[in-house]
């Protein structure tokens, strides 16, 4: 499937044209009869009309705006269309900026956004690992940009982080795509020097990667996709390479949702690779206890407990930490080894991965402990131990409650559906308590 063309569409909402304004602007003096479901197909499809009608295109909506556009600004460059694996920084500067306009926006080509699978899901990262890289990231604009306005965007970040971790992505995401937007679209577009480029680009990088971070537990897949790849590009173009491998563990980690496996272990191996002396312990945890689960679903047993080791045997140090990071709290590895166990069948293991992974629940934030408690009650269902499931379950309900997110929805139907077997009084009761609270997220 095609990928759409952001870059047209956010140009055309610019101008404040419809759609059937601009083809009736390029049938002007022609023999065309493009209308608005042309120009909606051009988008949609990412589909390039023949003839001169690009440079056309380029002429009516430049002169709206008031200055020259290129075939690439309008995303039908013909000599490199499609192509996903060397995207220049301004352009995949343009393509993040369209995007999130058009989620601001709420445009019909972002609530159509598809999953990019196969090559195109892989391209991006190809070229985040291998040359050439960005010489100069400088850039002449309207808007002098300096350290201070790269402090508030990563202050904007740390805040929105928190909100996440609070509330949960559904309600956090506008947020963070309207300050996308209104706040740093003007910075990325303005006027700034090689060492003040870069960092903008990763404090940036940082928030478009919480924008997917979200989209991805409001359940917003493609969406959340596009974000991390944009987020990956400017980790590149920044050259803190951790940074990237932080992209690529999210990449995973949403691969591991959507059951590709073995694009988990694809994204997590080139994250140790390509960022290799570059990441920080917690990073590496989390990659290998990634492909520990990954391995653990494709059925190899060795693979997964290679992983498992090499996870036990990294020391964290939390103040040594990016703020990215932060999600690897204690408990996390016991958690996810106990997800390992479950599904290789030695549940009496898993059980007391799980019972560790919530004895730490000082320093670890009620969505953590949220996580960590499904698994155990899930483990301890799976072993017929209903009623401690049960009460494992009201006691993540407690850390749920108020919290608009899709990915611990899935975790509370997820129980009641392990727990649908058994009818004592307790789980009835977390039965009950649980429907209630779905029915309110939804």
């Amino acid at each position: 499937m095609a990928e759409a063309n952001l870059l047209l569409d956010a140009l055309i909402d610019e101008t404040g044209m419809s759609y059937a304004g601009l083809a009736s602007r390029l049938n002007q003096g022609h023999t065309t009869r493009y209308d608005h479901a042309s120009v909606r197909r051009w988008i949609r499809d990412n589909a390039i009309p023949r003839g001169d009608a690009p440079e056309r295109i380029c002429r009516v909506l430049g002169a709206a705006l008031g200055r020259g556009l290129t075939l690439a600004d309008i995303g039908m460059d013909r000599a490199r269309h499609g192509d996903l694996s060397d995207t220049p920084l301004r352009t995949a500067i343009d393509q993040a900026a369209a995007l999130w306009r058009g989620d601001y926006k709420q445009r019909e080509a972002v609530e159509h956004t598809r999953l990019l699978s196969g090559s195109a899901a892989v391209a991006p990262v190809f070229a985040w690992e291998n040359p050439p890289d960005d010489i100069d990231v400088s850039h002449r604009g309207p808007l002098a940009v300096g350290a201070g306005d790269v402090a508030r965007v990563r202050a904007a970040r740390d805040r929105y982080e928190q909100m996440y971790r609070r509330v949960g992505g559904i309600p956090v995401r506008p947020r963070i795509v309207a300050y996308l937007n209104n706040r740093v679209g003007p910075l990325v577009r303005g006027g700034y020097d090689d060492r003040t480029g870069r960092e903008l680009l990763r404090a940036t990088g940082g928030l478009v990667a919480l924008a997917g971070i979200s989209a991805y537990d409001a359940d917003r897949q493609a969406l959340a996709q596009r974000y991390l790849l944009h987020a990956l590009r400017m980790a590149k173009a920044s050259g803190h390479r951790g940074f990237g491998g932080y992209c690529l563990a999210l990449l995973a980690n949403q691969a591991m949702y959507r059951k590709d496996y073995r694009r988990v272990v694809q994204y997590a191996q080139t994250a140790l690779r390509g960022a290799d002396g570059h990441l920080s312990p917690a990073l590496m945890v989390d990659l290998h206890t990634l492909q520990a689960k990954a391995y653990a679903w494709i059925g190899d047993i060795r693979g997964s407990h290679r992983h498992m080791t090499h996870a036990e045997g990294i020391q964290i140090r939390p103040e040594n930490e990016p703020p990215e990071t932060g999600y690897v709290q204690p408990g996390l590895l016991e958690t996810q080894h106990a997800e390992v166990l479950r599904r290789l069948g030695d549940l009496t293991a898993a059980e007391t991965y799980a019972e560790q992974s919530v004895h730490p629940s000082n320093g670890t934030h009620l969505r953590g402990q949220a996580h960590r408690l499904a698994t155990l009650a899930q483990v301890q269902g799976e072993r017929g131990d209903a009623e401690h499931a049960a009460a494992t379950g009201q006691k993540m309900l407690d850390h749920t409650e108020g919290m608009e997110s899709g990915r611990l929805h899935d975790r509370v139907t997820g129980l009641v559906r392990a727990l649908a077997a058994y009818d004592t009084s307790d789980v009835r009761a977390f039965r009950e308590r649980a429907e209630l609270q779905l029915h309110r997220d939804q």
